[in-house]
Order: C-alpha cells, then sequence, then structure tokens
C-alpha cells in the first residue's frame, strides 16, 4: 500500500486542469453551472439581508459573521464564483487563468476546493443534528433560508465532489481543516467577549466544561471522517471516470504543440 505523502511538495497540484474540467460535462456547462451555484448563493444572502433590514434586525448581519454556518456559505459563494469564472475562460480559450497563477497560489487554490467538499457537510450534520429543535419554522422564509444554507449547501458540496475531475485532496489538507475549525473557535470567544453572546450554544461553559470539550473534540473527529469519506469518493470516481472533459481549443493547442515537436524531431532526423 502506498504511504500518503506529506511532504509541502504533496500540496502543489501536478496539473491544475482538473479543477477546470469534468468528466462528465464539457467546460463550459460545468462553469455555468457553477455560476449558477454563486448566483443562487449571493441571491439567499441578499434576500436574508434585506428580510433582516425591513423587520427591524439588521443588526443580525453583522453578528451572522460569527456563524461558522454562514462563513462556510460564504465559502461557498466565492468558490463557485471564482472556480466557475477560471472554467469559463479555459472552455473559451482553452487554458485558465489558474494555470498561469504562481504555483502557491494553485496550491491554495487546491485547500479552497478541499473546504468547499468537506465543511459543508459538517454544517448539515451538526446543524441537523445538534442545533436544529422541532417543529418546522412557522415562517415560510425562516424554513427556505435554513434549508439553503444547511442542506443545499451540502449538495453544492456534493456536486464539487462528483463532477470535477479533482484528485483526493493530500493529507494535509486534514491538518488545514483542523487548523480552520481551531481559528473559528477563537472567533466564537472573541464574539463572546466582545458582543456577551455565545453564537452556539454548545460552547457556554455554564453548560460544563466536559461538555464543551466533548463537543469540540466530537467536531474534529467529525471533520476526520468527513475528510476520509470524501477522499475515498473522490478517489473512486477519478479512478473509474475518464479524464476531464477539454476545452475545444485546448485540444487545438495541445495537437499544435505535438505537431510542432514532430516537424523538430523530423528536422532533427534529417540533419
Amino acid at each position: 500500500m502506498r504511504r500518503p505523502n506529506l511532504t509541502i511538495q504533496s500540496l502543489i497540484p501536478n496539473d491544475i486542469r482538473p479543477f477546470t474540467t469534468s468528466w462528465l460535462l464539457p467546460p463550459l456547462a460545468l462553469s455555468l453551472l457553477r455560476l449558477l451555484f454563486f448566483t443562487y448563493c449571493l441571491v439567499t444572502t441578499l434576500t436574508n439581508w434585506i428580510y433582516d433590514g425591513v423587520h427591524s434586525s439588521a443588526h443580525l448581519i453583522g453578528e451572522e459573521f460569527s456563524y461558522f454556518t454562514v462563513l462556510t456559505y460564504w465559502g461557498i459563494l466565492f468558490y463557485s464564483l471564482v472556480a466557475g469564472t477560471h472554467t469559463l475562460i479555459y472552455a473559451l480559450k482553452g487554458r485558465s487563468w489558474l494555470e498561469t497563477w504562481p504555483r502557491p497560489l494553485q496550491a491554495l487554490h487546491s485547500f479552497f476546493y478541499t473546504t468547499i467538499v468537506t465543511l459543508p457537510f459538517l454544517v448539515t450534520i451538526v446543524y441537523w443534528a445538534v442545533l436544529y429543535d422541532a417543529p418546522w419554522f412557522p415562517i415560510m422564509f425562516d424554513g427556505w433560508s435554513n434549508i439553503s444554507r444547511h442542506a443545499l449547501n451540502s449538495f453544492f458540496a456534493l456536486a464539487e465532489v462528483i463532477l470535477p475531475a479533482t484528485n483526493p485532496p493530500p493529507l494535509l489538507h486534514l491538518v488545514g481543516l483542523i487548523v480552520l475549525l481551531l481559528l473559528y473557535l477563537a472567533l466564537a470567544y472573541l464574539t463572546h467577549a466582545t458582543q456577551g453572546i455565545y453564537v452556539y450554544s454548545f460552547l457556554d461553559p455554564a453548560q460544563g466544561s466536559g461538555r464543551v470539550t466533548g463537543y469540540c473534540f466530537g467536531i474534529a473527529a467529525g471533520i476526520v471522517v468527513i475528510f476520509v469519506v470524501i477522499s475515498g469518493i473522490i478517489w473512486v470516481r477519478s479512478k473509474y471516470t475518464r479524464e476531464g472533459k477539454r476545452s475545444k481549443r485546448d485540444v487545438q493547442r495541445h495537437l499544435s504543440l505535438d505537431q510542432e515537436v514532430e516537424m523538430r524531431a523530423d528536422i532533427e532526423s534529417a540533419k
């Protein structure tokens, strides 16, 4: 069995095109789907802000940036915009801006992708298993808002797991995910120190420090399990599906390069 690569080099993708191609959809369709996800997330966010403003709850707009749910939703929004734009450029020109980026930025984009295909599932599980308290929301808007942020978020993540031609994330990304959770924990307690509220009740030490510790370790264990499961799904998908469908211009570019190489070889052999 191959040992996992734990070197810094493993963070840099060997080929960046899998992030802009799909084994199922042509690049243009993939880009439009991602931009559709971006549009829905943006409309959801703006609608929530307008609703809060109209109902004299404008203070909630500032407070929501302390919620892990909202932060991950913004992550989906921006990733869908960035990935959709890169994929659109690749579809039209045969080469995305992502291919011209410095390697460290490509590595960051790869980690960004990993957060998108893991953290939304954590949000969905924690919300419906721990935070949700029946009965269903009496106000239709609240029901739609919660479905958008706590259910459709995982649908968007699942689409990114299944559709692109990406490879399994490097194991070091798991370390990055845990660091992100620790940083959020610091933000949650900073919010309490500055605003006097616990964004999630299970972080309140008044309920018992042991309980808080248990929840924190449970969530950490949850992200480990999610990372392993998602990595396995991506591995199976990449193993049993074909390579990503290339842009027509990308195929033409590679044909031109191949022809140039053959011509040089013929010239060298004729000498």
